[in-house]
């Protein structure tokens, strides 16, 4: 196998169709929105005769972008001279709670935290919700509120819930790539508004990626497998399984084969515990 891979990194909402990664991946890296862009770069790449690894920059709350980016790779895959990959996605729901808990960390405990992230299908948004519950469940901050950019609550809306609700001080805690927007103050008796962030540090994105590549490559070179399968079933079973968290270790057996599990029913190695969110919180510390 060549030891140089391109590497495209295919966006959804959750990265603004790409916008939000702007200087934040490192040489080498396309990126690129779902849809006839992806089809345009791996066909260019096809042509130089380059292996390509996709990566889906989903943060688990778009795993339709995961099964529209196989069904892009199927439809080329057919006599395709050079070797192209769909590695897991960048991260998952589980992930998400890490690197939430994480951030939140950082945060006043008299401070509310609003999660913020672009608003999705009401599947995604109210998996928002879920995720927001085991961040309050096993952080520190007594309210944890959620809100959608370009969705209801809207961050000004959140903020409001979060005055009503008796708070002094709302921290806006991202929940996509992108940091939010503070939304104006209400007025002077509106509560303190600042924002965490960002969710995933420049640094650790490109570690990240780079570990999704390395671990698609062996999974290439050792099972044959090039992970479209798998990703084709992302959407109808709530996302792509058989994900480590960013710098965990590989202990065991990759000869296994991919199963999936809906959102409350995590990989069997993970768990939506506070050991679970840890080790993801120490990966990227």
């Amino acid at each position: 196998m060549a030891e140089r891979c391109a590497v495209i990194a295919v966006c959804g909402h959750e990265a603004g169709y790409g916008r939000a990664l702007e200087g934040l991946v490192g040489p080498g890296v396309s990126v690129v929105p779902s849809g006839r862009e992806l089809f345009r770069s791996i066909s260019a790449h096809r042509r130089r005769g380059e292996e390509t690894a996709v990566v889906p920059m989903t943060l688990g709350r778009d795993p339709g972008l995961v099964a529209d980016t196989a069904r892009t790779l199927r439809a080329l895959a057919v006599g395709d001279p050079a070797a192209t990959v769909l590695t897991e996605p960048f991260g998952t729901a589980q992930h998400l709670v890490g690197w939430l808990r994480a951030a939140a960390g950082r945060v006043p405990e008299d401070s509310a935290l609003l999660v913020t992230a672009p608003s999705g299908d009401p599947f995604e948004d109210a998996e928002l919700y879920r995720i927001a519950a085991l961040v309050r469940r096993y952080g520190r901050h007594a309210l944890v509120e959620v809100a959608f950019k370009g969705g209801d609550p809207d961050p000004a809306e959140g903020v409001r819930r979060c005055r009503l609700l008796g708070a002094q001080r709302v921290t806006l805690l991202p929940a996509g790539f992108a940091p939010p927007e503070v939304p104006e103050p209400a007025g002077p008796a509106g509560p303190l508004v600042d924002r965490a962030g960002p969710l995933v540090s420049a640094s650790a994105l490109r570690r990240v990626l780079a570990e999704r590549v390395a671990d698609a490559r062996r999974r290439l070179r050792e099972n044959g497998d090039d992970g479209i399968a798998a990703g084709l079933s992302a959407a109808e079973n709530h996302g792509h399984s058989h994900t480590h968290p960013p710098g965990g270790g590989h202990d065991h057996d990759h000869g296994h084969g991919h199963h999936h599990h809906g959102p409350g029913h995590p990989h069997p190695h993970q768990h939506p515990s506070a050991d679970g969110a840890g080790q993801v919180i120490r990966s990227i510390a």
